[in-house]
């Protein structure tokens, strides 16, 4: 279609110069020089076909290529603080001069008006270096809509904020604690409270089940920082040397220069104990990053000691997999039946 419309533009050109030619037999130069014009304003000639192609690549050369496209999209996507419409912000925690915040959601679904909720708070991923706490903003409107007050919490990172993974633990800490003391005030029933996340979100997630320590909030505090139940996606569970985990990939870098403390005391599942609170972890089996193995020696250290733990293994799936479709749905649903099997939301009603 282009060529032909070069074609057919050049051609009416040459027809419009050629009304201005002498009468046959006039000057013998003007007609020279006018076929050497005309073979030139020739669509096949190479002259005309170089100008067009320069035309063209000059054209392309002006629009923004898909790379710069995608880097416009990452950084609209990792623009910090986000913007998170539809939900109340609230500050959680002010420490070293930076106010912590928590992102709420409160749908108009079960239970009944006026009743307090089951809260559930989501903590981003990111290797405790970036992450953006609009990571789980699907999950959190899906589980508000179904009748929980849910939270997407923003925490101190390395990239942000210079901290280590202790650090990241003592805010994670301090949210759950928020969040039960603020319990009248948000409507939140104080002994449904889940705290969730995604790889080094969902280490936080366990950490406030299962750490003692790492909480200089909680020395000046009767209320506990310590959920009632976990929902898990990918997370870092084995950050220390345990019998039959290769630590490895993510794990692999698991020290104290890190970590900011000895690993052990860092590691969930090193301080598994009897009266453990509810645990569904969703998990990848072909994850390099946290390795599935570290999944199943958490799930079978927690049956150990008598606690319910569901480990759902999603075949040939790779680390962050929960992020795009059909698994954030699928692993949306196994959350939503877990909360309904410990009573915290209502059997969903199938037409």
């Amino acid at each position: 279609m282009l060529r032909s419309r070069h074609y057919l533009k050049s051609n009416a050109l040459a027809s419009k110069m050629a009304d201005l030619l002498p009468p046959e037999g006039g000057n013998r130069l003007s007609r020279r020089n006018f076929g050497r014009i005309q073979g030139f304003l020739n669509p096949d000639s190479f002259l005309m076909r170089s100008l067009f192609l320069i035309a063209v690549a000059g054209f392309l050369f002006l629009l923004p290529s898909s790379d710069a496209l995608a880097q416009a999209d990452r950084s609209e996507l990792k623009k910090y603080p986000p913007e998170i419409p539809g939900a109340r912000v609230e500050a959680y925690r002010k420490v070293e001069g930076r106010e912590l915040k928590l992102w709420i959601f409160q749908g108009t679904g079960s239970p009944e008006m006026g009743a307090p909720r089951p809260a559930i708070v989501f903590f981003f991923g990111g290797g405790w270096k970036t992450g953006s706490p609009t990571q789980f903003v699907p999950q959190a409107r899906a589980l508000a809509d179904r009748g929980m007050v849910a939270c997407v919490a923003d925490y101190r990172v390395a990239s942000r904020d210079g901290v280590k993974p202790t650090e990241c633990v003592a805010d994670a800490k301090a949210c759950v604690r928020w969040i039960r003391s603020n319990a009248v005030r948000l409507g939140v029933d104080p002994g449904r409270i889940v705290a969730a996340g995604g790889s080094a979100g969902g280490h936080l997630a366990a950490a406030t089940a299962f750490l003692p320590g790492l909480d200089p909030d909680g020395k000046n505090s009767s209320v506990s920082s310590v959920p009632n139940a976990l929902a898990l996606f990918n997370p870092a569970l084995v950050l220390a040397p345990v019998e039959g985990v290769d630590l490895t990939g993510f794990l692999a870098d698991a020290t104290a220069e890190r970590l900011g403390c000895r690993p052990e005391e860092i590691s969930p599942a090193h301080h598994i104990r009897n009266g453990g609170v509810p645990t569904l972890i969703h998990h990848g089996s072909a994850d390099s990053t946290v390795p599935f193995a570290s999944a199943e020696k958490f799930a079978a250290l927690m049956k150990a000691a008598a606690n319910r733990c569901e480990l759902v293994c999603y075949e040939g799936q790779a680390h962050g997999f929960f992020n795009r479709p059909p698994f954030q749905e699928s692993t949306l649903e196994k959350t939503d039946a877990f909360l309904v099997s410990l009573g915290y939301l209502p059997a969903k009603r199938h037409p």
